[in-house]
């Protein structure tokens, strides 16, 4: 698909980072788990975060194709730090998108810069994929409101500044009866679970949020009341282009590592690069891996121009990248062999990395029921 120059320079550029920064660090940081708080202020100061958010509001101004491309080069070089970059991105559109200016002037430019770090909360024990079944409150009181409720598997909660929440205001109108709320982390009443010990992308900080009477001010409300559910969804479609393209970057990192190693390992007299059988899984890998990129960046071109089938186009590149980053992540590590499945190699990282892509984000299950329901509507 035809990138423009401007497209092409802030892929060279992130390519650069990636290579110099992120990848040298990704075993460190895979090993032990670390938050990678200054590779993100180097991103802040770079302008890898908030992509699409308006130049006016801090952001770089680009598109969802511009996201599309810096979110594969990143997970290319550590699926994690793109991970960090997609979810300052969702927080970014909430508040460029929905928030007043004081909301804006309070909270972007502590995101954009990695100054703050931010948590998108919306799953609970009982509501992953079907969202409407929240139990999180929120009440009114004379001068605000009273938050009551628990988040989990929540990305930056062991290190939140503060969480954009999703609260139920209305008891008796389902879906329709949701808030979000910007809560500051330091305030009474919040408290963090411990830390999630994950298969993979383990360097992103991952756990439980709890709102005990959590008093709120007015003006923690962003957007309208009773439309929480509906703001949280419209901007998934940008973060599930977002995870396709990171599992992109995963099955090409994966690609690059094999094709590598396939030239230097010998076998038989001869590199295995030779053999039919691995040259075929090499071809499949590059060509799954570039199908996936091209449904990435159509579905951001249609988040761009408005289309009509963006929900669908969204929920194909997600799922269809998804599949093949797991797929193929595996075919890598079978191309290494026995190496492949030792720690610290960086194909048996990229294989613990993928298997998110099909959960996170909505799964690749609910990827598959929105695309059948759109084309049977």
């Amino acid at each position: 698909m035809y990138l423009t120059e401007t497209h092409q320079q802030i892929r060279e550029m992130t390519r650069k980072f990636a290579d110099e920064v992120i990848r040298p660090q990704a075993e460190e940081l895979d090993r032990e788990e670390r938050f990678a708080a200054e590779i993100y202020q180097q991103m802040g100061e770079l302008g890898l975060f908030g992509i699409t958010v308006p130049e006016e509001y801090g952001g770089v101004g680009l598109d969802a194709v511009a996201y599309a491309v810096v979110m594969e080069e990143l997970s290319r070089g550590y699926a994690s730090i793109a991970d960090q970059c997609g979810l300052v991105e969702l927080l970014g559109t909430l508040l460029s998108k929905y928030g007043d200016d004081a909301q804006r002037a309070q909270w972007l430019p502590g995101l954009l810069n990695a100054s703050l770090k931010g948590a998108y909360c919306i799953t609970e024990a009982g509501a992953g994929s079907d969202v409407s079944g929240i139990k999180t409150t929120a009440t009114r009181t004379a001068d605000g409101w009273v938050l009551n409720g628990s988040k989990l598997w929540i990305h930056n909660a062991p290190v939140a500044d503060v969480a954009f929440v999703l609260a139920r205001t209305d008891k008796e109108a389902g879906h329709r009866g949701m808030s979000i709320f910007i809560v500051d982390c330091s305030r009474d009443g919040v408290s963090r679970g411990p830390k999630e010990h994950k298969m993979g992308q383990r360097s992103s900080q991952v756990g439980e949020l709890h709102f005990n009477q959590v008093r709120l001010p007015a003006h923690a409300l962003l957007g309208p009341e009773n439309r929480g559910f509906h703001i949280m969804m419209s901007v998934l479609n940008k973060g599930r282009v977002g995870i396709g393209a990171l599992a992109v970057g995963i099955a090409r990192a994966g690609l690059e590592a094999a094709i590598e190693y396939a030239k230097q390992r010998e076998q038989f007299g001869k590199p295995i690069a030779d053999f039919q059988g691995v040259q075929f899984m090499l071809a499949d890998i590059a060509k799954d891996t570039e199908a996936a990129r091209l449904l990435v960046h159509s579905a951001a071109y249609k988040i761009d121009t408005d289309a009509a089938d963006t929900s669908i186009a969204c929920s194909m590149a997600k799922c269809f990248a998804g599949d093949v980053a797991v797929q193929h992540s595996g075919n890598a590590v079978q191309i290494f062999g026995g190496g492949g499945y030792i720690r610290g190699v960086e194909v048996e990282r990229l294989y613990r990395d993928a298997k998110i892509t099909q959960i996170y984000e909505g799964t690749n299950q609910i990827q598959r029921m929105i695309i059948g329901r759109n084309l049977l509507a």
